[in-house]
């Protein structure tokens, strides 16, 4: 991950991927960018809903990923959902290749922030969650906010 003494600055979050998917490891990846990308991540002007990575000829690729085209771009502004390259290294890269290979399992976007001054991704390796589990894991939060909720009534008296 980052440094200790680098600020990030986180621009999106995917806060539907951890209900979706059970994340088993999680990557760090730069994002290659046009100039004008740059600048709407800069203004949180993107979109992780429905995105999702992908290998492709030793290469990692993220789709689907929506920025909003800058508000002062000219002519040479970006096309919103292009597929952009994501810079691993050639080791993680054969890890998530044999990984991607078993049933069920993609790489999610989780996060998109800034590190200093680069892009960085933060994709999870997930296995899709059934609807039992989904609903298993609302019923956890829900009795767990419960058991809270009364232990601050408890407190109270």
């Amino acid at each position: 991950m980052a440094k200790e003494n680098e600020k990030l600055l986180v621009v999106v979050t995917n806060r539907k991927a951890r209900h979706d998917y059970h994340i088993e490891g999680t990557y760090e990846a730069g994002l290659v960018l046009q100039g004008t990308e740059v600048k709407s991540l800069r203004d949180s002007k993107a979109n992780l809903v429905d995105s999702y990575a992908g290998l492709r000829q030793g290469e990692a690729f993220l789709y689907n990923l929506h920025i909003s085209p800058y508000s002062h771009g000219n002519i040479e502004n970006h096309e919103p959902k292009r597929t952009r390259k994501l810079l691993l290294h050639k080791e993680e890269i054969r890890k998530l290749v044999g990984k991607l290979k078993e049933k069920g399992y993609t790489l999610v976007p989780l996060r998109i922030y800034f590190s200093g001054n680069r892009a960085k991704v933060e994709l999870g390796l997930g296995k899709g969650k059934k609807l039992f589990d989904k609903r298993k894991a609302i019923a956890e939060k829900t009795a767990q906010r419960d058991v809270e909720r009364a232990v601050r009534e408890r407190q109270k008296r």
